[in-house]
Formats: structure tokens, C-alpha cells, sequence
């Protein structure tokens, strides 16, 4: 169904993208996952193609294209139904490196954002820690100045990229927290800080799904940074932080559009050609039923996520409406797979199946840039406070 967000160029970016994703990335992706890791060549070709900086500014070496070229981009990075995959490749073009181009100078940016854009250089993004996650108040690593220094202690969890990323963007307190809750989270700055800083040491962590993100605990043991490695400025990072989140829940729910995309596709080609009792399972009314009701749910949560991505680009305040979209269709994702994972029957139930790694990946999204019960609060509160 052709969307009134998108042009003519952006189908014709979409072709180019498909074609290019079917040709260099969906023959490989099984190896991926099965390595949980990326290639470098992969970063090199994505580079190559453009596909890293669509969002940046060309002063980085960025295509400067509008919001719905990258959605394009998402939307079919999440059909090759790999969720690890998708989530390196996002938290490194629209996440870790989205900090530098919103806020770094000139300097920091030709030394990481512009190698990150042409895929020389892989970005983590380090913000949940053990004890902390989306409660940005609690975080715990610690950046202080000494001379031209920052020396930064603590542990950084679940940081996609994290095994393979030549630095990682990380959310450190530079100053005590002014008191507790949302004042809590004062005194966060951004730094930059390379992986092969000494004391800096990265340790896989396997994870459920995404088994390709190259998911790790990253630990800081008195790292001493450059001082010039700071985004932005000093205690500051709370408010680029919740800036940067509700892109990043956009994000989430592109994807996640893209992986329903795919996986409704594996349930209607089960329920089509799945031979039961004599016919196919298309010949029963209720798993076709079943089907009607998750297109149509599909459809709706498209239009949904586009209207998010509209807003964010005209510069309305889009907080509601990224929160919204990334609930509903990380949700829907999760009972789309489930569904799916039914409608194949016991192949279904096989680890190396399409229809297991649908369903383990989509839980992994839900909890990303925030878990659902996170957005539920976000979205009710927006509802008591501008109703």
C-alpha cells in the first residue's frame, strides 16, 4: 500500500535498497547470526553505498537526506527478518553517531562521525548499566576531570556493537546528581571513548535474540579520556539523551514494521500452502481470520509510525507520538511472530527456523530505548498533563 509520505524518489531508493540488502546482506545474514557477529566488510560495503550517514549532515560525509529517506532505509533493513543485524546496524547510524552529528564539534566529528559514515570505524552506544537502564537517574559510571582528562570507572550492559565497535558514545556522570527522581539525572555528559583505550575491556554476552548485535558488558577501569572527547556540553547528556530516545524509538518502530512485514509474509505463504485435513490451512475460517485481523493491524500501525516520523520532521514535539508507535508495534510484533510461529506447526518450533528467530527478536524490542510499561507511563502522563 504506496504511503502519502513517500515520493517517487523514495521508492526509487527503496528499489536500490532492496536490491542491494538482497544481493550483499540476506544471502549471508544466517552465518551472521550464527557467529553473532558482523563482518567489517559489511560496515565497508554499507559505507560504501551510502546506507550509513543518510541522516547526517554532508559537512560529515552524510547524504543529508529528510527523515523519510531513512524510514525507507529501516523499513527494509527490518524485512531481511533479522533482528541482531538490524539492531547493530541502527544503534551504530542512528544511534551512537545521531550524538555526534546533533552535537559534537567540528573536530570530534572528522575523527568519528566521518569514519563511522563511510564504515571505517563501528559505534556502540553505552547507556544501560546493571543497575540501571531506562532510569537514567541511577547511572552509576563516573567521569572525573583530572588535568585534560576524564578518568572513567563503571560498567556499561547490553551495548549492541559492544564486542566489535572501534568506540563507544557512553552516558557518564561528571557531576554528583542534584537530588532524586528526573532531578536525579543531572550531571550526565556524552564522551567518546575508544575501545582500545587501556582499562577499557569488552566481554560477549549471549543473549536470547539479536545473537548478532555483538551484545557485550563493557567495563571501564580508570580509563583516561581526552577531555576533547566530551559531545556537547559538560552535564548536559540528560537532555540529549531524551532528545536522542524519542528517535530512537522511532527507530525501533521502523524496524519493527519492516520484521512484521516479513514475518506476516511466512504466515501467509504457511496458511496458503500448508497442507491440513484434506485442503490448506487458507481453507479453514479461523486461521484465515487470524491473519485478516494482523494485516489489518499492520496496516493501522503503519500509519501510525509514519505519522510519528512526520511529526519529528516538521518539529513538532513528538515525544507522544514515538512513544506511541514504538509500544503498539513492538507489541504487535510479538503477537505477529507468536501467530506465526503457530501457523507452521512444529517447523516452526525448530531453533534455526524463520519463525523462532521471528519470535525471539521481537521480544528483544519491546525493552529497547525503554520498555512498553516505560511508554505506557510516558503516553499517560502526556494524556493528564495536555489531554
Amino acid at each position: 500500500m504506496r504511503s502519502v509520505y513517500f515520493t517517487d524518489a523514495h521508492e526509487e531508493f527503496r528499489a536500490r535498497v532492496r536490491t542491494f540488502l538482497t544481493t550483499h546482506v540476506a544471502p549471508y545474514a544466517a552465518v551472521w547470526e550464527e557467529d553473532r557477529a558482523l563482518p567489517r566488510s559489511l560496515w565497508r560495503a554499507l559505507g560504501a553505498e551510502g546506507l550509513l550517514g543518510l541522516a547526517h549532515p554532508r559537512s560529515a560525509g552524510g547524504g543529508g537526506h529528510d527523515l523519510f529517506t531513512s524510514v525507507v532505509f529501516l523499513e527494509e533493513l527490518g524485512r531481511l527478518g533479522f533482528g541482531g543485524l538490524r539492531a547493530a546496524v541502527s544503534v551504530h547510524a542512528y544511534m551512537a553517531t545521531h550524538y555526534l552529528a546533533a552535537s559534537g564539534g567540528p573536530e570530534l566529528c572528522a575523527a568519528y562521525l566521518a569514519p563511522a559514515v563511510r564504515g571505517d570505524k563501528i559505534a556502540a552506544l553505552a547507556l544501560t548499566e546493571p543497575g540501571a537502564g531506562a532510569d537514567l537517574s541511577r547511572l552509576a559510571t563516573t567521569a572525573e576531570r583530572d588535568g585534560d582528562h576524564y578518568v572513567v570507572t563503571g560498567t556499561k550492559t547490553m551495548v549492541s556493537n559492544g564486542t566489535a565497535a572501534d568506540f563507544q558514545v557512553a552516558a557518564v556522570r561528571t557531576a554528583p546528581p542534584s537530588g532524586s527522581g528526573r532531578r536525579g539525572a543531572t550531571g550526565l555528559s556524552l564522551l567518546v571513548i575508544d575501545a582500545s583505550l587501556p582499562g577499557v575491556t569488552a566481554r560477549p554476552l549471549p543473549t536470547l535474540g539479536w545473537r548478532a548485535a555483538g551484545t557485550a558488558t563493557v567495563r571501564y577501569d580508570a580509563v583516561r579520556v581526552p577531555a576533547d572527547r566530551l559531545i556537547g556540553r559538560r552535564d548536559s547528556g540528560f537532555y540529549y539523551l531524551m532528545r536522542g530516545l524519542e528517535r530512537e524509538r522511532l527507530v525501533a518502530a521502523v524496524l519493527a514494521l519492516g520484521g512484521m512485514e516479513r514475518t506476516l509474509d511466512d504466515a501467509r505463504a504457511a496458511v496458503a500452502g500448508r497442507q491440513l485435513f484434506g485442503g490448506t490451512l487458507g481453507d479453514l475460517q479461523a486461521p484465515l481470520h487470524r491473519l485478516a485481523d494482523l494485516a489489518t493491524e499492520l496496516t493501522a500501525a503503519r500509519h501510525l509510525v509514519h505519522h510519528a516520523a512526520w511529526c519529528l520532521e516538521q518539529g513538532a514535539p513528538p515525544g507522544t507520538a514515538c512513544s506511541m508507535a514504538k509500544l503498539h508495534t513492538t507489541e504487535l510484533a510479538c503477537r505477529i511472530a507468536e501467530a506465526n510461529l503457530h501457523l507452521q506447526g512444529a517447523r516452526g518450533y525448530l531453533d534455526t527456523s524463520d519463525a523462532a528467530r521471528a519470535h525471539r527478536d521481537a521480544q528483544a524490542a519491546t525493552l529497547a530505548a525503554g520498555p512498553s510499561e516505560v511508554m505506557r507511563d510516558l503516553i499517560g502522563r502526556s494524556l493528564l498533563r495536555d489531554p
